[in-house]
């Protein structure tokens, strides 16, 4: 079966990285549409180099040289100097010759930006020719979240819920990603507000310890997501990550990591209503390492409730042929 071609919006953050690879790697046709501000960032510079030698075909919106500034998409040249107009999701031209050029899209834009695809979308619809969209979500189950509006009416989950809205109200052809937290969240500091590297000597535990969080490196994520897009098990449906190693309780963790450091740990304990308490005296962004351990590990928002045969799939079983990082492998590299 011929493979979809596979634009990916968001190709020089860190999921978006390693989205574009995964792409290559299972043989898709790869395009990333870059904004101008990628260029002045050595680091996204960089990525974007590599990804265009790996075979990307890099994707701008740009003026020509002509007085009349007719709009033309550019591969990418890293020996020339080239004028680009404000593209990505604020630029409607640009979208919709990005489009056109593929059979699926996926939007790995940062969180704050998660109502900014609604011109995505729009485009999407408007085109009619998308056989698949990922929209921009990437973490737990919106639509399942207990944790909403815990202080000042903000609501974390709000947007995820109104683009998952839009893009089913609109018809458009989907898969959501519910893959909890990425590795890098949390886990580097055994799950400990404000610390870097994993405890030696104390450890808090919150709530009881039993309640159960999942754990995904971002690299297994895009695996899992390119894997699904030519998929029909997958229309239409969400895409749960729960792989077995990767589902653990505060207190399985940190018995695992004392096993791996030979040393019992000194745990103290925080409540459901103690933590509560420390969350509604900050604002977010400021307290979300909390606010995700209370979503997680009391209230259980990533493993409360079954998948739901008529709006989901388990990726692990879908495709038990792809290798992930479990936590264990994980807290190795921390050693």
């Amino acid at each position: 079966m011929e493979k979809s071609k596979i634009l990916i919006i968001g190709a020089t953050g860190s999921l978006g990285y390693h989205l574009a690879e995964s792409s290559l790697k299972f043989c898709h046709p790869t395009f990333a549409l870059i904004r101008d501000s990628s260029f002045s960032d050595p680091t996204k510079s960089h990525k974007l180099q590599c990804l265009s030698d790996a075979g990307v075909t890099l994707l701008k919106a740009c003026f020509s040289s002509s007085l009349s500034c007719k709009f033309c998409l550019s591969l990418i040249s890293f020996l020339r100097l080239t004028f680009y107009r404000q593209g990505s999701l604020q630029d409607e031209a640009s979208l919709v010759e990005a489009v056109k050029l593929v059979d699926v899209v996926i939007c790995a834009v940062s969180a704050k930006q998660t109502l900014q695809q609604k011109l995505l979308i729009r485009v999407i619809k408007q085109l009619g020719s998308i056989k698949r969209f990922i929209p921009s979500e990437f973490g737990s189950d919106p639509t399942k979240a207990k944790v909403c509006e815990l202080q000042d009416g903000y609501n974390f989950y709000a947007p995820k819920i109104e683009i998952r809205k839009l893009v089913e109200s609109e018809g458009i052809p989907y898969t959501f990603i519910s893959c909890n937290f990425f590795m890098k969240v949390l886990l580097p500091s055994l799950v400990q507000p404000g610390l870097k590297d994993p405890p030696r000597d104390k450890v808090t535990i919150f709530g009881d310890g039993e309640t159960k969080g999942v754990f995904m490196q971002e690299s297994d994520v895009a695996a899992f997501t390119i894997n699904a897009v030519d998929d029909p098990r997958t229309l239409n449906k969400v895409l749960y990550l729960r792989p077995t190693g990767n589902v653990c309780s505060l207190n399985e963790l940190v018995e695992l990591w004392e096993t791996k450091i030979g040393k019992k740990l000194q745990r103290s304990r925080v409540s459901e209503e103690d933590l509560l308490q420390k969350i509604q005296a900050t604002t977010f962004p400021e307290n979300f390492e909390l606010l995700f351990i209370y979503s997680a590990f009391i209230k259980g928002d990533h493993t409360y409730f079954e998948i739901e045969p008529s709006s989901g799939v388990n990726g692990t079983e879908l495709y038990p042929q792809l290798r992930y990082t479990t936590i264990s492998e994980f807290l190795d590299t921390l050693m």
